[in-house]
């Protein structure tokens, strides 16, 4: 993937990944940012072309001191793609909490995507079916939560170094403080900031990706999600929250196939 910087409307310098050939692809990461040599973007760039904006306040994007609230985050989001200056309408997809910005997006301007792609996406909440509270995990904590299998996911949110490892811990905690404090603004107290209140707005076809087995937003939320979006459809998948990664072909596949059909 080529990585270059681009620079939005208000100011921001934005970290963007691309590449591939196909279809535009917008996809927006999750709350853990995307990993080393993204093996995910990799794949999805043999189906698609794909534009990988990393938020504020994750790597090296600046901006954040001016995205507070899930409007300024959509609207973030808006002045990113324009920046793109893309000769068509993007296919829009999101993991996580690019998810919950992707939906935002798609339900504050119904026009502007025909395809809307989301992948255990936060935004919804129900009581009886508490989203586990990632700023009370401990990061040893994290690949058992976020994966199915833990052993993968260790590998790939320590990029390969061990969490026992004070030196690798010490800058993993400096970068992790910068992304949470990111993510807070939307995810915390509770990852609710009522988007069950606009998804009725959304216009595009919509897929809802989900791992069987996802630990942190439950595979009760697709349908949540499909009763409240006109023509959603729900693709469940073998692995955890970050299934994208765990069932990488399996992701892309039933990406390529809805934007297909």
């Amino acid at each position: 993937m080529e990585s270059s910087v681009i620079k939005t409307a208000r100011g921001a310098d934005i970290r963007l990944y691309s590449g591939g050939t196909g279809p535009a692809l917008v996809y927006l990461h999750g709350v853990t940012g995307l990993m080393t040599d993204d093996p995910f973007l990799a794949a999805l760039s043999e189906r698609f072309t794909i534009y990988a904006p990393v938020l504020p306040g994750y790597e090296d994007s600046t901006g954040q001191d001016d995205v507070d609230d899930v409007l300024e985050f959509a609207l973030h989001g808006h002045d990113v793609i324009d920046a793109l200056a893309l000769p068509v309408k993007p296919i829009l997809a999101g993991h996580c909490l690019g998810g919950m910005i992707a939906a935002e997006m798609a339900a504050i301007a119904p026009n502007e995507f025909n395809q809307l792609i989301l992948i255990g996406a936060l935004g919804l909440w129900d009581d009886n079916l508490p989203v586990p509270d990632l700023f009370a995990t401990l990061p040893f904590e994290l690949p058992a939560l976020m994966f199915n299998d833990a052993q993968l996911g260790q590998q790939l949110l320590s990029s390969g170094m061990d969490f026992n490892d004070p030196e690798f811990l010490t800058d993993y905690l400096v970068g992790n403080a910068n992304r949470m404090g990111m993510a807070g603004k939307l995810l915390f107290p509770i990852p609710e900031r009522g988007l069950a209140r606009r998804l009725y707005r959304i216009k595009a076809r919509t897929a809802l990706i989900w791992g069987e087995s996802d630990k942190l937003v439950t595979p009760a939320y697709a349908e949540k999600f499909q009763a409240l979006v006109t023509s959603a459809e729900v693709h469940k998948i073998p692995g955890g929250h970050m299934v994208h990664y765990e069932s990488t072909a399996a992701a892309v596949d039933v990406m390529a196939g809805f934007v297909g059909g």
